[in-house]
């Protein structure tokens, strides 16, 4: 690992409160020090980085490239983490719609040099049609998995992961892995990243994941750790 990890946090310019959330909560908790970085679309593609093109379908994004929906500036991005890392050490990305409660000097702790990228292997199988801002709550393999990844950089695997990959590449591809055999996938404890509405109600999350809509969002004021949510947002967390 090197010295100061990365930690690439989603960023939508609908929503930015969750990644500033995401953000305090992280450092409020972390007890080493962090590279943290918005993964900001418009920044990436101004950089020649990304370049997938979309059209829009009322307020629903379509991709030109693979023709489906997606959901936020972050669908895609998410997956130029190593490339951004240089192709180095041990990163994490996480959605803009986490919050941390445990110390993510620990989920790195985790991370075993054999393994490509690890993650929480999900059963994610919501009932829900919409989630947040009305968007369409897709099925897809491995659904969850990628919205937090520990990846290892430097795995020889991760090489196959370019720029152009991420750019043209669908979405179900991504997003299940498809670069990676099973065995280079390792999994972590749900606990990190604990998926509100449908995770274990009794468990202890040491990250709560607001994946179907923040606590500023209509209907989901009063959802589990919404006050948590709220005291970071304030600055009095």
């Amino acid at each position: 690992m090197i010295d100061t990890p990365g930690v690439y946090i989603g960023f939508d310019r609908r929503e930015p409160e969750a990644s500033e959330v995401a953000r305090r909560s992280l450092l409020k908790t972390s007890s080493i020090a962090l590279d943290i970085h918005d993964l900001r679309e418009l920044d990436l593609r101004a950089r020649g980085i990304y370049d997938r093109p979309f059209r829009m379908e009322g307020a629903q994004r379509i991709d030109e490239r693979d023709g489906k929906p997606f959901s936020t500036d972050f669908s895609f991005t998410r997956f130029l983490v190593p490339a951004l890392q240089d192709y180095r050490g041990w990163a994490i990305y996480c959605d803009s719609d986490f919050l941390f409660r445990a110390d993510v000097k620990d989920l790195f702790a985790l991370a075993v040099e054999s393994f490509a990228v690890m993650c929480v292997k999900h059963d994610h199988r919501p009932k829900e049609t919409e989630k947040m801002d009305h968007q369409r709550q897709e099925h897809y393999r491995r659904k969850n998995w990628s919205s937090m990844i520990l990846y290892n950089c430097s795995h020889p695997a991760n090489a196959a992961l370019t720029p152009h990959m991420v750019n043209h590449s669908t979405g179900g591809f991504l997003h299940a892995f498809g670069w990676l055999s099973d065995e280079l996938i390792g999994g972590v404890p749900e606990t990190w990243n604990w998926l509100e509405g449908w995770s274990p109600p009794g468990m202890d999350p040491k990250v709560v994941h607001m994946t179907r809509g923040i606590p500023t969002m209509a209907g989901y004021e009063n959802i589990p750790y919404a006050d948590e949510w709220r005291a970071h947002l304030a600055g009095t967390a």
